[in-house]
């Protein structure tokens, strides 16, 4: 214990220990004592040296305190001992170390020690499990070292964490801690590190309800008007869905922009504002912009604008901007949020475009605002975000651009009110550059894509001074680009001259109309040659591009419609004073200036100083779609142009057959849509016409077994009325009728089961002897016929061969001697024997004749055998029909009797009820009771006979059943 003294600050005996030799002596002691409270006093003596000692205590300590946190885990105090240690060597405290060592040492010694920490991933598991102990003294120290490891080495702890199991989940359940301090103060601080720049872990961390939890902790802490801990909720957010679809998406389907709404609630007294609502408004317009940024996809930029507009909070934002008292930066973060709803969006653009500034009288929003743009003596932020809400608002809105444009014609000016076209001419005549420049875009995105506006801007008359005739709009604005030099403006020259032309290249791009009457100037063409053709300085260049863009549009879009100043005319001017190769030289200028590609970046105007704005995105894009055309343009010589006329002609007409076959087809989809239409609409009639069909059927069939059933119930009472009414002879009286017919029925079925027996009896003796007599007497008959016919052709063909051996025989004899020298006697043998020969052949033509008729005889008792097995077929198709017929009269017999039966007891019950009532019944004598049995051909239904009695009267009474089988 004395050295432990000596160690917290006791009088050492002997000669005082160096630093390292302290901390090399109380690592051994970690390593070596089997104590805990040794241990945890070494610890606890390492982590009070660890700023001073920082460098010797993370070389020689960080392995044993690592293994103290995997064998001490039960001891909450070592632990928390332990994690402050660590988190005191890889911490970069500035105060105590910029005396001896330079800051950048300083942190690259807290980098070095987390590389050493995290070359082990288990190490970083093992922290976080760490996270998992409730106790302050250990979740407190470990959050604190998992955010200065995220900040020193931000990727590979990410990574780590990653694919950690539950890692991020065990981050996540800081922001359910009770305690603020850990909730708020280290929690959300280490979620906002965690999640920089990893796609990954940042739909981890939404999935696990962090939008949910972060709103709930901000709209507890009184929203805007909250404190710090909005503040990171907020950044927390943005890190959650910048740049992250997935997650925007997500925020957006949990309608979670709708909770976005009460945060922009403002009262009429705005001033006073303190620094962190600034702070926290100035996030949440932040977060909003993330939602709808132009970077992310059209789709879901839609759809989240859609939603902003339906929840109200377009509504509440232009309340924000037409409030009073707001701060500036508000302001402006508010117009550029304002912007990006509204871009592409025609609800929200329309919308916009009926607010009112409350004024008197009121005035549109987008003239208060386009008042402040040309104001010079406002900030220059505020400038360019009021441009680019004016871009947005024009940005795919021709009903927008047509509004604008219609403020500057002469049918539509009014005299007694300021209108946005007035504002924008005041501005581009002004002699502020700043207000050239703006003024001159804004214009040319009323003209943005769009012929109509271009042709209607023509008209524009401009009265200069009095005496002097008005002058167009479009030579106004060349007069004022030839005369630059000579009028005295505040600001850059250079940046009118590129306002006035990027205004001039969208007004006559794709316009052959505004292209004649910009050449229709006489002067315009050689100011341009001149221009592009002097040696000016670095500024100049970029105005001697743009007017060589200018000219080149002149080219490309020209119609030939004047003759001083065809396509092929100005080529030649261009070859004669300036050079092709110049020419496209100049041109190319533009695109490498390195302000044209800071603004093909984005389309929010964002320039660091007045001078630097100099180009607009949506100019690029025309720069980049132009410059190529017209290189190709300038070098085509004649013929190719006339090729070229003729290809475009073809594919025009091509093009005119191929739209004429799509409205043909558009038309035919359109009734094939209505006509299925039709069908779907039939088809839905039919399912319904037949469910009701259906019902109605299934209501039938009910009120028919209830009508059954009340007919049932009302003979029924009837026949109980009737019969506690009257005697037992009027009993027996009312059922002798039906009696009778069921006898009648019985007998009938008796003689019908007698009949049908004869038949079949019959009908079975005659197929069972056609079956055995038949086949037995056909095959005698034919086998001997057949086989004595056989014999007998046998026989008389042998004849035949035997004599016709011997004709051939007496015929070579006779050859041989000689016709005229022949014997009678052989003469008389050969007639002979042609005689018998003719007689064997006559013979053999009978026996033939016979055969045949015997075989077609075969064949027809063969045909005749087929005929009588049809119809013994027929007969057993019969005999099956009439054991059927059997079957069901054996079932109506028992039906009858069972009828009978009830009918009796039903009887017998009557009588009771009147012996009963004290009425005189007749009894029943034996000598009335006549036996009968049923016969062999009334079975019942299980093979019995059953014993009846019959009344006098001709009621039945089933007296006893017997087991007598057939």
């Amino acid at each position: 214990m004395n050295f432990f003294r000596g160690v917290m600050g006791g009088q050492p005996a002997g000669p005082q220990p160096s630093g390292a030799e302290t901390i090399q002596k109380l690592c051994d002691r970690v390593a070596s004592s089997t104590l805990l409270e040794d241990r945890r006093d070494a610890v606890r003596a390492l982590k009070s040296l660890s700023k001073k000692y920082r460098l010797e205590v993370g070389t020689q300590a960080m392995n044993h305190l690592l293994q103290i946190l995997q064998t001490d885990r039960s001891d909450s105090e070592i632990i928390g001992y332990a994690l402050d240690t660590l988190f005191n060597i890889i911490c970069n405290d500035e105060e105590e170390e910029q005396d001896e060592n330079p800051q950048k040492q300083v942190d690259d010694l807290g980098v070095q020690f987390t590389d050493k920490l995290i070359q082990e991933p288990e190490n970083v598991t093992l922290l976080l499990t760490m996270l998992e102990e409730f106790d302050f003294h250990v979740r407190w120290p470990g959050v604190k070292l998992l955010t200065i490891l995220l900040k020193n080495q931000c990727v590979q702890l990410q990574a780590i964490i990653l694919v950690s199991p539950m890692g991020v989940s065990r981050l996540m359940d800081l922001l359910a801690d009770s305690r603020e301090v850990i909730r708020f103060v280290i929690g959300l601080l280490l979620l906002q590190q965690l999640t920089k720049n990893n796609a990954a872990i940042q739909k981890i961390v939404a999935f696990e309800n962090a939008f949910e939890r972060l709103l709930d902790i901000i709209t507890e802490e009184g929203s805007s008007d909250g404190g710090i801990v909005v503040e990171d909720c907020l950044i927390l957010l943005l890190n959650l869905l910048r740049n992250n679809s997935s997650n925007q998406n997500f925020f957006k389907e949990g309608s979670y922009i709708q909770r976005m709404k009460p945060w922009f609630e403002v009262g009429d007294d705005n001033s006073g504002w303190s620094a962190q609502k600034v702070t926290n408004l100035h996030l949440m317009l932040q977060l909003v912009r993330v939602m709808v940024s132009p970077t992310n996809s059209p789709g879901a930029t839609a759809s989240c604008q859609k939603s902003m507009f339906q929840c109200g909070l377009l509504q509440q934002l232009c309340t924000i901007l037409m409030a009073t008292g707001v701060p500036a930066d508000i302001l402006t973060e508010t117009i550029n949020t304002v912007s990006e709803v509204i871009r592409g969006s025609q609800v929200n653009q329309d919308f916009f475009a009926s607010v009112n500034a409350p004024s008197n009288p009121p005035r549109p929003a987008i003239v208060v605002l386009l008042m402040s743009m040309v104001n010079e003596r406002q900030p220059f932020v505020l400038r360019c975000a009021v441009l680019y809400c004016f871009q947005c608002f024009l940005y795919r809105n021709q009903k927008g651009q047509g509004e604008i444009v219609a403020t500057l014609l002469p049918s539509t000016i009014d005299a007694n009110s300021i209108s946005a076209g007035q504002l924008l001419c005041g501005g581009l005549f002004s002699a502020d550059s700043l207000s050239n420049w703006c003024a001159a875009v804004a214009l040319a995105h009323a003209l943005q894509d769009n012929l109509t506006q271009k042709e209607q801007l023509l008209r524009v008359q401009l009265a200069t001074s009095l005496g002097k005739p008005p002058v167009s709009l479009l030579q106004q604005c060349t007069n004022i680009l030839s005369q630059g030099d000579k009028v005295n403006r505040r600001g850059s020259k250079v940046q009118t001259r590129v306002g006035l032309l990027m205004l001039l290249c969208t007004w006559i791009s794709n316009c052959p109309i505004a292209v004649t009457h910009f050449l229709h100037n006489q002067e315009n063409v050689p100011f341009l040659t001149g221009q592009i053709s002097e040696n000016l300085g670095e500024d100049e260049r970029l105005v001697q591009g743009l007017c060589a863009l200018l000219l080149g549009i002149c080219i490309y879009h020209n119609d030939n419609s004047l003759e001083n100043y065809t396509k092929e005319k100005l080529k030649q001017l261009i070859e004669k004073r300036i050079g092709k190769e110049n020419f496209v030289e100049k041109l190319s200028f533009i695109t490498k200036h390195e302000l044209y590609s800071r603004a093909a970046q984005k389309p929010q105007p964002v320039f660091p100083s007045p001078e630097q704005m100099l180009f607009d995105h949506e100019f690029t894009k025309l720069v980049k779609d132009l410059e190529g055309v017209i290189t190709k343009a300038v070098h085509k010589s004649s013929e190719e142009e006339k090729k070229e006329e003729e290809t475009k002609k073809t594919i025009e007409q091509h093009d005119s057959i191929v739209t004429q076959y799509k409205e043909l087809i558009r038309e035919q989809d359109s009734q094939l849509q209505e006509l299925r239409e039709q069908v779907s609409s039939m088809s839905s009639q039919k399912e319904l016409m037949q469910s009701s069909l259906a019902q109605q059927l299934s209501q039938i069939q009910q009120h028919k077994d209830q009508y059954n059933l009340l007919k049932l119930k009302l003979g029924k009472d009837s026949q109980g009325q009737a019969g506690s009414q009257a005697d037992g002879a009027q009993v027996n009286g009312l059922q002798t009728e039906e009696l009778g017919q069921l006898r009648e029925e019985v007998e009938e079925l008796r003689r019908q089961q007698a009949t049908l027996h004869s038949q079949l009896g019959e009908k079975e003796t005659l197929i069972s002897t056609l079956v055995d007599i038949w086949p037995m007497l056909l095959s005698e008959v034919t086998h001997k016929e057949l086989e004595a016919l056989r014999s007998q052709i046998q026989s008389q063909q042998a004849e035949i061969s035997q004599l016709q051996t011997e004709r051939t025989e007496l015929l070579r004899r006779s050859s041989e001697a000689g016709v005229a020298g022949g014997s009678s006697e052989d003469s008389a043998l050969l007639a002979d024997l042609e005689g018998r020969l003719a007689a064997q052949t006559s013979e053999t033509d009978r026996l033939k004749a016979e055969v045949q008729g015997l075989t077609e005889g075969r064949a027809g008792m063969e045909q005749q055998l087929a005929s009588a097995t049809s119809t013994v077929a027929i007969l057993q198709a019969e005999k099956a029909k009439l054991q059927g017929e059997l079957q069901e009269s054996k079932k109506e017999q028992d039906d009858l009797l069972m009828l009978l039966a009830d009918q009796d007891q039903k009887i017998h019950s009557l009588k009771q009820k009147l012996k009963d009532l004290g009425e005189a019944v007749r009894s029943t004598h034996p000598h009335h009771i006549q036996h009968v049995t049923a016969s062999p051909g009334l079975p019942t239904g299980s093979g019995a006979d059953r014993t009846i009695e019959r009344y006098p009267q001709g009621g039945f009474h089933a007296t006893s059943f017997t087991s007598r089988r057939f």
